[in-house]
């Protein structure tokens, strides 16, 4: 609905609400479409004359242009015309050549239901991704009606709020699935106290005439009740989206026979709720149309005229949204800074990228560094040690094994905690698992580690030569090909090159290939 149309009936509210009678109102716009009889059901189910009158234009508040129009035209067939004149100057002009009135195709309905929900509006500078938006949206008609949980993961800075954000920015969605309405809480890492203050004012925001309760809930335990009583009474079939969700107990809270959308970057959250769970993963990237295009909005050029340093810091940062959208905005204040962002992404200076954006963030150091601050105590020591890893390189689980000395199952346990927090990415070919980085988290990891990089990767030579001094290593083996690939690249990083070189030098020239002057004059 209009602003203009929408203030005119705030404004006119009581009046309304005081002097109408709805019974035959509802009947002609029932006619005109623009209400339910299950709507109509609802208003008759208020007791009195006057609270049917609020809960029918509450109803209107939240529909279309149409249905104010066709509520004014009610009020005049109904012999209410002293009140039609009240409605009159606010009533919208609609194109007779479109179904629904739309700016940037979203409807008016939709713009009231995502505003009263707390749904952010878009970017600045927007780049839609229609297929991960279509994924989203049909995960969300799955749930037909019933409880369930959607969940959007990935690394940091990929975008999953304004995916969110994107998914329910649709009339049929809305108007089908949660005529209820949306809304929207940004969680974050919390606290009990701070977890309590979320639903507080979740409560608050669903009962807005207090027709529940008069006061707070107290503690957790009556915050869960009041909000699945809210739901189920006042707000059935609607959507409650949990942005940024970083702990499974905080998620109990809401375990409540609620239709939930939620965004993490831990895809385990929700393994302790209850009823249907749906996931969409989100590549950590955009493609590099995408990358350019955002780039081309934030400096206003076109793509074509964009400089060579474009198209490398989309290469250099994988497509990274956070990356693109942080260094847009920096290039709209500096537009001739292209070689000096891209000569800091390169060499890791992610400090000074840092910019007041859309995202939570303004750096990408702090974007990265808030999710390894989130390990447990007992594996953060695993993470450090991946620093040593290649960009681009999959790792054998069993090379992982050697480096801490411990079981396959064990070890895979670990990493398990990694990927489902999105700081680590797994391929499963078959049976055997390989683990690898993004392209940033490597970068980040060898800043934030640079002292202690040297150790790291001494320790993995180390492990190496202990562990195939008692057990020799054969082609067969599947982490045969990456000590062979990287062993020289670890012990020249740990300058243990000079060992290297005087045992080559010693060794016969009798050594089998394909390893001669390879392996087998490490271990010894």
């Amino acid at each position: 609905m209009d602003a203009k149309a929408r203030n005119c009936l705030l404004q006119h509210r009581e009046a309304l609400e005081r002097d109408i009678k709805t019974s035959y109102i509802m009947d002609h716009m029932i006619t005109d479409g623009v209400l339910t009889i299950l709507e109509e059901e609802k208003v008759k189910n208020e007791p009195t004359q006057q609270q049917r009158a609020a809960m029918l234009i509450k109803m209107i508040l939240k529909k279309d242009n149409y249905s104010y129009i066709s509520f004014y035209k009610a009020l005049q067939l109904e012999g209410y015309k002293d009140l039609a004149v009240l409605l009159h100057s606010g009533i919208p002009v609609i194109s007779s050549s479109s179904g629904k009135d739309s700016v940037d195709g979203i409807t008016s309905y939709v713009r009231t239901v995502l505003c009263e929900g707390g749904v952010p509006q878009r970017p600045v500078v927007f780049v839609t991704r229609k297929k991960l938006v279509s994924v989203v949206q049909q995960k969300l008609f799955k749930l037909n009606g019933e409880p369930g949980w959607v969940t959007i993961y990935g690394m940091a800075g990929c975008g999953k709020s304004v995916l969110a954000a994107e998914a329910v920015r649709d009339h049929s969605l809305l108007e089908g699935c949660f005529p209820g309405g949306v809304h929207w809480v940004s969680v974050g890492k919390q606290d009990k106290s701070g977890l309590l203050m979320k639903l507080q004012n979740l409560c608050t925001r669903l009962d807005r005439d207090d027709s529940f309760s008069q006061r707070l809930p107290l503690n957790i335990e009556e915050a869960k009740d009041r909000l699945r009583i809210l739901m189920l009474h006042k707000h059935p079939r609607s959507l409650l989206i949990l942005d940024d969700v970083w702990d499974p107990w905080v998620l109990k809270a809401f375990d409540n026979h609620c239709q939930i959308l939620l965004t993490t970057r831990d895809k385990s959250v929700t393994d302790s709720v209850t009823g249907p769970k749906f996931v969409v993963p989100v590549e950590s990237g955009l493609g590099k149309e995408k990358g350019l295009e955002i780039l081309s909005l934030f400096v206003n050029m076109k793509k074509a005229d964009l400089p060579e340093q474009a198209h490398s810091i989309i290469k250099e940062c994988k497509g990274s949204p956070l990356v693109v959208s942080l260094i847009g905005a920096l290039l709209r204040d500096f537009p001739n800074r292209w070689e000096y962002y891209l000569r800091q992404l390169q060499n890791k200076q992610f400090k000074r990228i840092r910019k007041s954006s859309s995202y939570d963030y303004e750096a990408l150091d702090e974007a990265m560094s808030i999710s390894v601050e989130m390990l447990r105590e007992d594996i953060k020591d695993y993470y450090t040690d991946l620093s040593i890893l290649q960009k681009d390189v999959k790792v054998p689980t069993k090379v992982l094994c050697i480096l801490w000395d411990m079981e396959t199952e064990e070890v895979e346990d670990i990493l398990q905690e990694f990927v489902n927090k999105s700081l680590l990415f797994c391929d499963r070919n078959g049976k055997s698992f390989h683990y690898y980085l993004h392209d940033l988290q490597v970068d980040f990891l060898a800043e934030k580690n640079r002292s202690q990089l040297q150790d790291l990767h001494k320790k993995i030579v180390t492990q190496f030569q202990r562990h195939h001094h008692l057990h020799p290593l054969s082609p067969d083996q599947e982490d045969c090909m990456y000590w062979y690939n990287f062993l020289a690249y670890h012990m020249a990083s740990a300058n243990m090159h000079k060992k290297q070189k005087k045992h080559q030098e010693s060794l016969s020239l009798s050594c089998p290939p394909p390893y001669r002057c390879c392996l087998p004059c490490l271990l010894f």
